[in-house]
């Protein structure tokens, strides 16, 4: 029996998409799902101290967004271009893939001007290849010696919060649109189940003995892309790089091991750790690319716990939450949120599959 997208299809009110995230991070709705007994809750975020015990240990993805939004003038005509940085392809050399909105307005060897308020221009760009209608490879170039790429884009990106917020970025999403243990820069989106956790909860794990494990999954925009297929055994992801090293390997195994649990914190952590998988079940070293895709029916060898947010309908988010917690009762909770008025994506309210 082939899984079909057009099962993981709801219809979502306009209103219960959270365009600004709680006051307090930890302080958000949060739904539990119980896969043993069906048994759903609700909770406020930073209960979830409550169903794990000293010895379980929960695994975060550690990977720090960057602005990735860049707003441009085009050479001669001065036309407002936005440049979407996707992946550096060459850092020496500041060769990016990036998305241009309007796509029709761009050609190989158009420069591309960036500007702080009134300041000359800190950066020029110019496209070198096409690769998709939208696609562009474009280099950077820059004079600036007091500081470097990192530090221009700083100061000229913007925060890549997703579209469906519907807004323009503002300066608090600097801090709100990263998780608090954010430290390997390389994505373009926020692993956003992290967003929930504060360093007052971060220290109450500590002091109940709760261990923590981090890797890293630079999330692209292929988490986000469009599934246009039916038959989701034909759908292929973008690889996105991932690496988990050999201490987060030791803290996950032993609460394994020792029969404790052990809770992924996000469908990013999710997939990195199910490309990783030893001949054993347990968790091993790794580092490279995946572009593992996880829909029902699939049996999950690391983690039997996830902290995730509520997804847009038919995306791969959606989908693998629905593969973890079984489709009819991720249908049953998400009905439930929707009636509930929970707040849905990347700044919204959060589920506990147990």
């Amino acid at each position: 029996m082939r899984t079909k997208l057009s099962e993981f299809d709801y219809n979502l009110p306009e209103e219960l998409i959270a365009k600004y995230p709680s006051d307090y991070r930890d302080e958000s709705r949060m739904m539990v799902v119980h896969r043993d007994t069906g048994l759903i809750e609700h909770k406020v975020f930073k209960d979830i101290i409550d169903y794990f015990d000293e010895g379980d240990s929960f695994i975060f993805n550690n990977t720090k967004v960057f602005p990735a939004r860049l707003i441009g003038n085009k050479e001669k005509t001065g036309a407002k271009i936005e440049v979407f940085l996707l992946r550096e392809l060459n850092g020496e050399a500041k060769l990016w893939d990036v998305l241009v909105d309007p796509a029709r307005k761009i050609r190989v060897g158009n420069k591309l001007y960036f500007a702080e308020g009134e300041d000359e221009d800190l950066l020029v760009a110019e496209v070198v290849d096409n690769t998709t209608s939208r696609g562009r490879t474009i280099r950077f170039f820059y004079d600036d010696e007091q500081n470097d790429f990192n530090t221009i884009l700083e100061k000229l990106g913007q925060m890549p919060i997703p579209p469906y917020i519907n807004r323009e970025p503002e300066e608090m999403d600097k801090e709100r649109y990263q998780t608090i243990y954010a430290k390997t820069v390389g994505a373009v989106a926020a692993p956003t189940a992290g967003l929930h956790f504060s360093r007052e909860l971060m220290k109450r794990f500590e002091i109940k003995g709760i261990e923590r494990a981090e890797v890293t999954l630079h999330v692209g925009l292929g988490t986000f892309r469009n599934i246009d297929v039916e038959d989701l055994s034909k759908h292929k992801m973008d690889a996105e790089y991932f690496q988990i090293s050999q201490e987060a390997t030791d803290i996950v195994n032993t609460s394994k091991k020792a029969g404790k649990k052990v809770c992924a914190v996000g469908t990013t952590s999710m997939r990195s750790i199910e490309t990783a998988v030893s001949a054993t079940g347990l968790l091993k070293p790794a580092e490279g690319w995946t572009n593992k895709f996880i829909y029902p029916p699939y049996e999950f060898s690391i983690a039997d716990s996830m902290v995730t947010n509520f997804h847009l309908p038919k995306s791969s988010l959606v989908i693998m939450a629905s593969a973890f917690g079984g489709q009819e009762l991720i249908e049953e909770a998400y009905n439930i949120a929707i009636k509930e008025k929970y707040r849905f994506y990347s700044y919204g309210d959060a589920m506990l599959i147990l």
